[in-house]
């Protein structure tokens, strides 16, 4: 073809490029590019903005940006591609500062890709702008700006703004519906997430998918509701054309875990077509939470033997579910074959669980050697841990003196020293109780009220 000028065109060029970027061939791309120059194509526009669009597709931002600065006139095409093409590589300032130098009307096209770039940097006063001026100078609604938008108010905290324009848009897709979910969910309204998807479902407005379901059950699960568990559930089971994958089916086992029926997510682990690693360390941190140790090192036998290999997190379940049964050598035994055969190099929370399960067992001078020892400075969260079997098995002498060393180190929490507070008040040593909240209030903090949830057919108090 290329030996016969007559056989192509400039549309030919797009194309090529079009199924390059599809593709991500990369290779095939630049030899395109080439003949582009060699047979003097280069200034057309629409070959000009394929270049930009295949380079910012295989994250070639350098030469999206040589293309970019070639362009004589750029149109809102080559615009909102170079800012779109920023925004998904992670140059969301360089996103932002190219649209405050567009020189074209910007469509909606371009205002989805500048609302990525404020929602990812949290620059809410210029999504604020950028939905003004779509409300000023755009006629014709676009539900995937609407989107954009109501999603650019969920990831800044605005959660009732989100809620005002989910109300108002004329029309809503899955995403709009999604978006809402999920955004209840991030900032703790679960109760409100569960309402949304009920009434998702009772409009019949647009059908959940994968997506929409993971967001709900995160909020079940962060609820301990039982009966809206079992309600969305139900719903996932009546959806014949949906495969439930395993993002899904792992959200499941977490929710029913969560809630204390560890019975029902065995179930639903082995109906799993295709298990992953997090499918058996959801289960294995459900069995250690609920008091069910043994099982769930039987469980993580199971997991070698079908060729999973276990993760951090599964670690963490695996040395608290030995914690929490006494089980202190096989603990040691698995946090020792952690680095040793699994090559997993233990975090401040796996050191925190040996400190609890050393110290649940009384072993209280063994947990503070184990601390002494260990390869980086211990943190707040494992000497806190030794502190608690301090005030639990009454060793005062111990726990004055890692009470000083405590005080003196930079992050501690606030519940830690609360600890220290209540550990005082309960020996009846009532002014080192009232030192310590004197430092609490004077260090700035404030601890959050505890509460506890209870379900009453079928609400949650």
């Amino acid at each position: 073809m290329l030996n016969c000028p007559s056989s192509y065109n400039h549309y030919t060029f797009t194309q090529a490029l079009k199924a390059c970027s599809l593709a991500h061939a990369h290779q095939k791309g630049l030899e395109i590019h080439a003949h582009v120059i060699k047979y003097g194509h280069l200034h057309d526009i629409f070959i000009q903005n394929s270049l930009l669009h295949f380079y910012v597709t295989v994250k070639d931002i350098f030469s999206a940006h040589q293309i970019f600065n070639s362009v004589v006139f750029p149109d809102v095409v080559t615009w909102t591609t170079i800012i779109s093409g920023l925004s998904k590589c992670g140059f969301h300032k360089e996103a932002i500062d190219m649209f405050c130098g567009i020189d074209v009307k910007p469509n909606a096209n371009t205002l989805v890709s500048v609302l990525s770039a404020c929602s990812s940097l949290g620059s809410r006063k210029l999504g604020k702008a950028i939905h003004a001026h779509s409300l000023r100078n755009l006629n014709e609604n676009n539900i995937i700006l609407d989107n954009a938008v109501l999603d650019f108010y969920v990831r800044c905290g605005s959660v009732a703004s989100c809620g005002y324009l989910f109300v108002k848009m004329p029309k809503r897709d899955v995403v709009s519906w999604t978006t809402m979910i999920g955004g209840y969910a991030e900032r703790g309204f679960c109760e409100e997430a569960v309402s949304v998807f009920q009434e998702m479902e009772k409009t019949k407005e647009a059908e959940p998918n994968e997506a929409t379901l993971v967001n709900v059950l995160s909020a079940c699960s962060s609820i301990s509701a039982l009966s809206f568990v079992q309600y969305v559930h139900s719903y996932i089971s009546t959806r014949y054309d949906l495969s439930v994958s395993n993002l899904v089916g792992n959200a499941v086992i977490n929710m029913y875990v969560k809630c204390g029926d560890v019975g029902i997510a065995i179930q639903v682990f082995n109906m799993l077509a295709y298990k992953d690693t997090i499918s058996w360390s959801t289960v294995i941190s459900g069995l250690a939470m609920n008091g069910c140790g043994r099982q769930a090192l039987q469980l993580f036998s199971l997991m070698i033997i079908n060729r999973f290999f276990p993760d951090d997190v599964t670690f963490i379940a695996l040395i608290s579910a030995c914690s929490h049964g006494g089980l202190v050598d096989q603990g040691l035994i698995l946090f020792k074959a952690m680095s040793t055969v699994y090559e997993i190099v233990p975090q401040m929370q796996h050191y925190a669980c040996v400190v609890d399960m050393y110290g649940r067992a009384g072993l209280l001078e063994e947990a503070e050697a184990f601390i002494r020892e260990m390869p980086i400075e211990a943190e707040w969260s494992v000497w806190g841990a030794l502190l608690n079997a301090c005030r639990i098995h009454r060793n005062d002498e111990m726990f004055d003196r890692i009470r000083q060393e405590l005080v003196n180190k930079k992050g501690v929490s606030v519940g830690t020293f609360s600890l220290l507070s209540n550990t005082f008040a309960g020996a009846d040593r009532w002014e080192d109780a009232n030192k310590i909240r004197d430092e609490i209030r004077r260090m700035g903090f404030k601890k959050k009220t505890g509460c506890s949830w209870i379900e009453v057919n079928p609400s949650i108090f």
